[in-house]
């Protein structure tokens, strides 16, 4: 091949956002040093293409007849993901190229994406919004008078702070975060993780003390901010930074809002158990709170938490019934009544109930023929997953019905390609 081919080919793989090919053809020497390849990836947000070009000598600093740079391009194209696939080493930039990658950030965090683009484009008529995904995480699209943006310049805005070692005010991030109150938005995001990295004693009073703000937005995201720095403290373990523990528990004897409550006690749970806190909240009137409940309860059961979980498997919410019945049927050395409490929610109403029942008398030590029978039951699904754990259950126990299971299983898909349950088509041959 030509250099010429192994260029238009490097070209065509750019354009059709094909990182693996990219990576592929830079090896074999093909030239990532033409600005419009790295351009066309920032433009179609394209950020692990991005991330490989950089990686092979395209450079995101080089100024463009406009002015710009590829870098300021994808700062101002809302992306955090294609920000730091062309961000690298920040120490590379001067004090006057970082300043200008700033103030483009905080201008379009400012202005609003759409509202910038109508400026920019004279545009009139109705954007089009959508919602993309990026490295986990949610970020809105809008497109307007031809030109498209992603709107997570709050989050590309906090992560250049970070990078460039400003520390931003606590109130301010978490204002950043909270104008969209989701925990899987870009914006919620980089604040949490960038705030879980400060280990100031001054952050982390800041961030403690707004679990008092009258707002539950604002005291959700400082759940999650704490969560994530504790497992952070957690990852180098360093115990003396995992300071979320005991706060949790204190603030959820007091906490009134039903969604904050329900992840102060998922945070708790995390951390351990609570028996005590479990049963205070396992009547509680909002389902949310109900489903974290099943998490406070250690092995062995007490007969109060035994008590409650049966109560709770009997809930009219189905969350609240699949979380109970799946923490009872785990319990080793189950008695007859949580057996039959099993059995009976492999055939409730909601499907994913009877997933989560499943899943649970499936892996479980139940070798009755009553759970065998369950098992073929569930054949009968439309469900694949269903079928799956039931043909894997039968598996497990050497039922002879195994290989016809797996036949009414069907074809597993892609999806299913590590999964530890197609072993047991095996088992029996």
């Amino acid at each position: 091949m030509t250099e010429e081919d192994t260029d238009r080919r490097l070209a065509a793989a750019v354009r059709a956002g094909d990182a693996e090919a990219v990576r592929t053809l830079l090896g074999a020497g093909a030239d990532p040093g033409r600005a419009e390849l790295l351009c066309t990836a920032v433009d179609a947000f394209a950020y692990e293409v991005a991330e490989a070009l950089v990686a092979g000598g395209a450079d995101p600093d080089r100024e463009l007849p406009d002015g710009t740079t590829p870098l300021l391009r994808a700062v101002e194209g809302g992306s955090p993901a294609t920000v730091r696939a062309l961000r690298g080493e920040v120490l590379r930039l001067s004090a006057a190229q970082r300043e200008r990658l700033l103030a483009a950030a905080r201008h379009w965090y400012g202005a609003g994406a759409e509202e910038e683009l109508r400026r920019r484009t004279g545009a009139t008529g109705p954007a089009r919004w959508s919602s993309a995904e990026e490295e986990w995480c949610d970020v809105g699209q809008v497109s307007l008078g031809g030109v498209t943006v992603r709107a997570g310049h709050g989050a590309v805005l906090t992560e250049l702070e970070w990078a460039f070692r400003i520390l931003t005010p606590v109130e301010e991030l978490v204002e950043r975060a909270v104008r969209h109150p989701d925990v899987c938005h870009v914006d919620w995001s980089a604040s949490s993780m960038v705030l879980a990295q400060r280990r100031s004693t001054q952050t982390w009073s800041a961030v403690a003390a707004l679990r008092h703000h009258p707002s539950p937005d604002h005291r959700r995201f400082v759940v999650n901010c704490l969560s994530t720095r504790d497992w952070f403290a957690s990852l180098s373990s360093d115990s003396s930074q995992r300071e979320g523990a005991g706060l949790f528990r204190a603030w959820a004897l007091e906490e009134t809002d039903g969604g904050v409550l329900a992840a102060v006690l998922d945070a708790v749970s995390d951390d351990g158990y609570d028996e005590p806190l479990g049963l205070r909240y396992a009547g509680h009137p909002d389902s949310r709170v109900r489903q974290e409940v099943p998490y406070l309860f250690d092995a062995p059961l007490s007969p109060e938490a035994t008590a409650a979980l049966f109560a709770l498997a009997r809930d009219p919410d189905p969350e609240v019934r699949g979380h109970a019945g799946g923490r009872l049927g785990r319990e080793p050395g189950a008695v007859p009544e949580v057996r039959a409490l099993v059995l009976g929610l492999v055939r409730d109403p909601d499907p994913g109930v009877r997933a989560t029942a499943a899943a649970v008398l499936s892996a479980g030590d139940d070798r009755t023929p009553e759970a065998a029978e369950a098992m073929v039951a569930l054949l009968a699904e439309e469900d694949q997953e269903l079928r799956l754990e039931g043909a894997y259950g039968l598996a497990l126990r050497d039922d002879p019905r195994t290989r016809e299971a797996y036949e009414r299983v069907g074809p597993l898909g892609p999806q299913h390609e590590h999964d530890h349950r197609r072993s047991g088509r095996w088992r029996n041959l």
